[in-house]
């Protein structure tokens, strides 16, 4: 499945204006990225991916149609997945894309990625 384009939309919209926000193709979704660390995402199977601080996740997916993000069967700390339900009004999104913000402002900027040089 594609990512939600209208999503995508929304969450841009929502981030305009932001200092250092890239896009990127990412866990088949659309990522949004400030200054190298990914804030939430689009995700290719519908819905949201929200980075966030670890210690807030058992509060947030007491909240409905939200869960610990599964990567392989594996759970991921530090990221929840914000079903379409969740966040079909823009202030229930604005919330979500806050808390994904957030924690990525909170993180060390990350360098680009140099080109390698041919040997």
């Amino acid at each position: 499945m594609a990512y939600d384009e209208e999503l995508a939309h929304r969450i841009r919209e929502t981030l305009r204006g932001e200092p250092g926000l890239t896009e990127q193709p990412m866990f088949g979704g659309l990522a949004f990225l400030l200054h190298g660390n990914m804030a939430v995402a689009a995700s290719g199977q519908g819905g949201l991916l929200v980075h966030i601080d670890p210690v807030h996740a058992e509060e947030w997916v007491d909240e409905p149609y939200v869960q610990r993000m599964e990567m392989r069967g594996r759970t991921m700390d530090g990221w929840l997945r914000v079903h379409a339900e969740a966040i079909d009004a823009d202030d229930d999104l604005r919330r979500w894309v806050e808390r994904g913000t957030t924690c990525a402002r909170s993180l060390p900027p990350k360098q680009p990625k140099q080109p390698r040089q041919a040997t």
